[in-house]
């Protein structure tokens, strides 16, 4: 392989590593935990954060397919990137005004919003280009080394955080005992406020190498009247899905899956802050074991796909991710999977941090294997639709499991309840992948001829 393949492959990784922190620090480990602490009751915190995450996930729903068809159509990939990209830096960066003093609930989700919805879209459009990096015994491994090369920056950025700024809240020090860097203030929070920013700094710093080394295989100036024109392909496209029984399943089974798991990624910090009393750092640690586990199963996972295929790899992680939903459901300070411990026991907290390595692991290999087999379904002369489409399946009903989760725990005012819809979700997705075929519908494909020694 070339240099300039090379590079092509590593600045294509780069995107994964650039982003990866909005899911780890703000939906995950460590904002969500510090919304918690600012709304005070866990449960509230947990439906507030499962309406705003609801709303950005339509938004998405609605738009992924057409953004997909247009860019197929006009072409030029990158400054749809571009612009996305703008969207997360911008959100993220904003993050920093959630102050205790003056917080504002609504601007915080509009801006949480805005940021997810960027980096969802610029998803769609990286995602589009795996297939052409490798041919297609290759993308398997290449997608599984994106994830991992993903998971370790989001690990990097989160020791980062905890080592150097994110506060404890009664100790105003990070957890290695120091001051917020930068002379940042611990009693207005600044140093946790400050994941934000980092955020953003984070992505616009480390997508250099993206947008140096990465480039549209065939980019075309758009047609007039591109935007009529994608609808129309994306109406027939749609229309042709029940014709297409492996990719309709496939869309239906993820749609279910991908949506279980977001839920668990999404309330799994604020999950532990409030059922263990957990703060923001003692959250940042059980986020470093899970991304450990995380980066090293989605390079395993890379592996076994292209042994095996995705489908396998996609099934035997569903599994362990049901039993892992049932288990969280049964661990609290006064038990762990139905054993009484004392108050003081570590056991529940030792089991929460066991399940959240299984959580990172089985979610790693899911994610790569799910991205390998989108492609294997999908048409190689429509793949920017195609990921719309994957993004339409992951968004569709995206707002079902923070929406649920909302709504039962708002009713039932417990957290555990509050989360079994998980479990729901993750049977309904491994029952549709029955009908899903390892190789995709009969269709063309254009053998790529770009041999990868990753």
């Amino acid at each position: 392989m070339n240099a300039t393949a090379r590079k092509r492959i590593w600045g294509w990784f780069f995107f994964d590593w650039a982003s990866q922190p909005y899911n780890t620090l703000l939906i995950t480990f460590i904002f969500a935990p510090y919304m918690k602490e600012l709304m005070g009751d866990g449960s509230a915190a947990q439906a507030a954060w499962g309406f705003g995450i609801a709303a950005a996930g339509i938004v998405i729903a609605l738009l992924a397919p057409l953004l997909g068809a247009m860019a197929d159509i006009s072409g030029n990939r990158m400054r749809w990137i571009w612009g996305f990209s703008a969207m997360y830096v911008v959100g993220s960066a904003a993050l920093w005004y959630a102050q205790p003093a003056d917080f504002d609930l609504y601007r915080t989700l509009f801006f949480f919003a805005i940021g997810m919805i960027g980096m969802e879209f610029a998803t769609i459009f990286t995602n589009s280009m795996l297939p052409d990096l490798g041919t297609r015994e290759e993308i398997g491994r290449l997608s599984g080394n994106g994830w991992a090369f993903g998971y370790v920056g989001g690990l990097l950025a989160l020791v980062i955080m905890l080592v150097f700024f994110a506060e404890g809240a009664e100790t105003g020090r990070t957890f290695v005992g120091l001051d917020p860097a930068f002379g940042l203030d611990p009693a207005t929070r600044e140093g946790t406020r400050f994941v934000g920013p980092l955020t953003a700094i984070w992505y616009a710093v480390f997508m250099v190498p993206f947008f140096l080394w990465v480039r549209d295989p065939k980019p075309h100036k758009g047609p007039a009247g591109a935007v009529g024109r994608a609808m129309r392909e994306l109406g027939r496209t749609l229309r042709s899905l029940p014709g297409r029984p492996s990719l309709f399943a496939y869309l239906g089974s993820s749609m279910f899956y991908r949506d279980a798991l977001n839920g668990m990624y999404t309330f799994g910090g604020i999950y532990a802050a409030g059922m263990l009393d957990w703060s923001v750092v003692d959250t940042g640690i059980f986020g470093i074991l899970a991304i450990i586990a995380g980066a090293l199963f989605a390079w395993l996972g890379g592996m076994a796909d292209t042994r095996f295929g995705p489908k396998p790899v996609i099934a035997t992680c569903i599994l362990i991710l049901t039993a892992v939903a049932l288990g969280v459901v049964l661990v609290s300070r006064e038990r762990v999977f139905g054993i009484a411990v004392a108050p003081d026991s570590s056991l529940p907290d030792v089991a929460f941090y066991l399940l959240g390595a299984l959580i990172g692991a089985a979610g790693g290999a899911l994610q790569s294997a799910s991205r390998t087999m989108m492609v294997r379904q999908s048409d190689p002369e429509k793949m920017t639709e195609a990921f719309g489409l994957y993004a339409l399946a992951g968004k569709a009903t995206s707002f079902i499991a923070p929406l649920s989760i909302g709504i039962v725990t708002a009713l039932t005012g417990s957290q555990p309840l509050g989360v079994t819809p998980l479990i729901a979700l993750f049977l309904i997705g491994l029952f549709l992948l029955r009908w899903v075929k390892a190789e995709g519908d009969p269709h063309s494909w254009a053998e790529r001829s770009s041999p990868s020694s990753f």
